[in-house]
């Protein structure tokens, strides 16, 4: 799973790291630091937390196929 994040419509409220402070990361100003990141295996309810956390909806939550030859032929 990935994590695509809109930093440019950050406003700053940080709730995403207040509920999951170990996968979103703030700069200095308290924005968000990154436009996204993987999310590590176990860690998808908490990244699922902070995007759902976000009042602006910045933060899209992505599948990632389980592998990119899979059923090709």
């Amino acid at each position: 799973m990935k994590v695509r994040i809109n930093q440019q419509a950050c406003a700053g409220h940080a709730r995403c790291n207040h509920v999951a402070p170990g996968l979103y990361s703030l700069d200095d100003n308290g924005y968000i630091a990154s436009t996204g990141f993987r999310v590590e295996v176990g860690q998808q309810a908490l990244a699922l937390r902070g995007a759902r956390a976000c009042p602006e909806r910045i933060i899209e939550m992505l599948d990632e196929p389980a592998s990119a030859s899979f059923g090709a032929t």
